[in-house]
């Protein structure tokens, strides 16, 4: 069912770098979410109507909320692919990110007012006919949402976007909430006194829950989260299979919507390549990157002095200390400037996160551990960051 609807609906289907078909796939999830959610809620509205069922109701305004997550993502992709222009160089794929915080608010606003509704059934407690009709109903339902979130999952496995493994992680959680909504009226009907209020309780708990893991979802690549590690090994392996760049350090991603990441990095290069074929060396790395992951990628190029044989034993040694002071931290950049009466070892020190000692601190230790090796050498550090 899924690769027909792709077939018919998603022209270029293959072609998912593309933030045009991006936006084709966006849209075939909205409507399926729109038009299933529609037909569930008034079901299940009826439903609730029947059997006087305040968990079925909330669960129905569940799905009524879908509806309105559906229409976000509608505008979340069809505002996402609006070209680049003077105030917004990178382009708009961000908004996408906004209509899952959207989405978010609107399954908050519902978890509430169920929770309210249940509050005033338990208070008040009315009697929840029981019929197979509405348990027929509500299995239906189930099997309906499963099909949305396997359909969401196929969707977002072609494009990898975080709307739409959102959409199908909410169609099983809706799952879940109607299957217990659903286990629980075929429990009441044996017992001798109503617990339709704590179900509706229990739905809309599991609804707030389920926003919560939303907004997690939704805000954190806002903030700036770190990249896939899948991703970073990725693109370190591409750029070093050039046998001329032996090294790459300051790797720094931009996410400016999906589909849309720009990227940058420093890579090391023998300073005993002629400059003009280390640049081409260089710029066919960035090329095949560009290629391949569809994203603007700049590298920088680091001389590094290779071919003395003092310096390359000096940086293995400085490379043991550092990573006994903190077996996280490496360095780039090595070299020795030598003088009369001392010699310089500069170099730039990756402190990872997570790391308390201050950058003084750190300095004074490796310092000390080098005292061993020769009286004349002193460390100029420059201190950097890990972004990956």
């Amino acid at each position: 069912m899924t690769d027909l609807l792709v077939r018919l609906f998603v022209k270029d289907a293959d072609q998912t770098g593309s933030p045009k078909v991006r936006e084709r796939y966006g849209m075939l999830s909205s409507w399926v979410a729109i038009v299933c959610n529609l037909l569930l809620f008034t079901a299940k509205f009826i439903l609730g109507l029947i059997s006087n069922s305040i968990a079925i109701t909330g669960d129905a305004f569940n799905n009524l909320s879908d509806v309105g997550s559906g229409v976000a993502t509608f505008i979340g992709f069809k505002a996402a692919c609006v070209p680049a222009d003077e105030d917004h160089p990178f382009g708009h794929g961000r908004i996408e990110y906004v209509s899952g915080l959207i989405i978010t608010f609107l399954v908050f606003l519902v978890g509430m007012d169920v929770i309210q509704s249940a509050f005033g059934k338990i208070l008040h407690p009315e009697p929840v006919e029981f019929s197979v009709f509405v348990i027929g109903g509500l299995a239906l339902s189930i099997l309906v949402k499963l099909w949305m979130s396997a359909f969401n999952r196929k969707l977002d496995k072609r494009i990898d976007s975080g709307t739409l493994r959102a959409a199908a992680q909410d169609s099983l959680n809706d799952c879940i909430s109607t299957g217990a909504t659903t286990l629980g009226i075929l429990i009441a009907r044996f017992l001798p006194f109503s617990i339709d209020g704590y179900l509706g309780l229990m739905v809309g708990g599991f609804i707030l829950y389920s926003g919560y893991g939303l907004a997690k979802d939704t805000i954190s690549p806002l903030l700036g989260q770190k990249p896939d590690p899948e991703l970073v090994h990725r693109l370190y392996d591409m750029i070093l299979s050039y046998p001329e760049i032996t090294g790459v350090h300051d790797l720094v991603l931009h996410d400016y919507g999906p589909g849309r990441m720009m990227g940058s990095a420093h890579v090391e290069v023998s300073r005993t390549i002629d400059v003009m074929q280390a640049h081409d060396v260089i710029d066919n790395a960035e090329k095949h990157v560009q290629a391949v992951l569809h994203m603007p990628f700049v590298l920088h190029y680091d001389p590094i002095a290779d071919d003395c044989e003092e310096t390359t034993a000096m940086r293995k040694r400085v490379e043991e200390i550092v990573s006994q002071v903190n077996g996280k931290m490496t360095i780039h950049d090595f070299r020795m400037v030598p003088g009369p009466t001392h010699t310089n070892l500069i170099f730039d020190l990756v402190v990872p996160q997570g790391e308390n000692r201050k950058n003084g601190e750190l300095k004074k230790e490796i310092d000390s551990r080098l005292q061993g090796e020769k009286d004349t050498y002193f460390t100029v550090i420059t201190f950097d960051r890990n972004y990956i």
